[in-house]
């Protein structure tokens, strides 16, 4: 793959959502950012609607969120912590089909 270089240890989780009709995805979104808000593990939070693609390449996915973690340790303590456990129960109710990649980090560009 050419002159890739790593950034250590950093960790992504990475999920793409079609939220079910009806759905308040608002109230999704607070909720997601008062959660990221309460875990110090997450390093960075980030999502995004889509606006461009055209419906058959979208598949029904509207919405993407990514976030950030020192290591795959830190990750892990994510995934148990109480608060992530309640809030993927409220998430896994609103969507009706999602993809999650979780994966470390390989850094390829950067801006010097």
């Amino acid at each position: 793959l050419g002159r890739v270089r790593y950034r250590m240890g950093e960790f992504k989780h990475l999920v793409v959502a079609q939220f079910k009709e009806g759905v308040e995805v608002k109230d999704i979104l607070k909720g997601m950012e008062q959660l990221v808000s309460e875990i110090d593990t997450v390093k960075t939070f980030e999502w995004g609607q889509d606006i461009e693609s055209h419906d058959m390449l979208r598949q029904g996915f509207t919405h993407v969120f990514l976030m950030t973690f020192e290591n795959k340790e830190a990750f892990t303590s994510f995934l148990g912590h109480p608060k992530h456990i309640e809030f993927s129960g409220i998430f896994s109710e609103a969507i009706q089909k999602v993809v999650l990649l979780d994966f470390p980090t390989a850094f390829v560009k950067s801006k010097a």
